[in-house]
């Protein structure tokens, strides 16, 4: 099978052999796929394609193969490289981990892809880069086949009552717990599940739903701690050691 000028990014990638890349690669059509890029790390002279094997560069890529390894044949950029910097790398690193954790292979998400490439687009401009995040996980879990309403008790069919306070459940989504939450299980603010519901992620809400999305995404990631959170943890107190509270900003 041969692909050419597909739409893509690169999400990870690691050495392979003795001069070659192991991609981890999102595409438009093909979903989440794996492609080698054979002598990507060869020294070239008059400059090298595999420049742009990095992440968050737009890219064309055409490849081949049948089997679950593609191998790279040509590719080229497809826009301008997007500049992440600091907290906005570091967060672009997650979108990039959740997607390898969580999409199976060559399963092709066509509006997730979209998604992707406009949430990077967000990250690079605008200033709430919390509120960038949380629609993408809304989005992710969506595609994924988890979503649920932000609005609705997910067990009685009810509309959320901005007082009560509400559980996730994985088999019904949100749950009423009534007037007080039970002080062992995480809960969650009807006032606030109802602004993010309507797109509005700002007071507080905005630690409501960072706290409601890690408790929805755990348990589809596993135990394995996210790479990208512990690197901003380490970033953060690198920057600021005598601050107890600077690493809670890790996404």
């Amino acid at each position: 099978m041969r692909i050419k000028l597909q739409p893509a990014f690169i999400l990870h990638s690691r050495p392979y052999r003795d001069s070659s890349l192991l991609l981890e690669v999102l595409t438009a059509e093909q979903g989440r796929i794996s492609i080698v890029a054979r002598g990507a790390r060869r020294k070239t002279r008059g400059g090298s394609g595999s420049a742009l094997l990095q992440p968050f560069i737009p890219l064309l890529l055409s490849f081949s193969g049948r089997v679950d390894l593609k191998n790279l044949n040509a590719l080229e950029a497809a826009g301008r490289p997007l500049v992440l910097r600091a907290e906005r790398m570091f967060s672009g690193l997650y979108l990039n981990e959740l997607l390898v954790r969580l999409l199976h292979r060559h399963d092709p998400h066509p509006q997730l892809f979209a998604s992707y490439a406009s949430t990077l687009d967000a990250l690079a401009e605008s200033p709430e880069i919390d509120e960038v995040l949380r629609r993408f996980e809304f989005t992710l879990l969506g595609e994924l086949g988890y979503g649920f309403d932000l609005d609705l008790d997910g067990r009685s069919g009810a509309a959320v009552e901005p007082g009560n306070w509400y559980h996730y459940d994985p088999d019904y989504g949100l749950v009423a717990r009534g007037a007080d939450p039970e002080p062992e299980r995480p809960a969650f603010k009807g006032a606030d599940l109802l602004s993010m519901a309507a797109g509005e992620f700002g007071g507080t809400a905005r630690s409501t739903a960072k706290r409601f999305l890690r408790q929805v995404l755990a348990l589809h990631l596993g135990d394995a701690p996210l790479r990208s959170r512990e690197l901003f943890r380490a970033h953060v107190t690198s920057r600021h050691p005598h601050s107890p509270g600077a690493a809670e900003a890790a996404k």
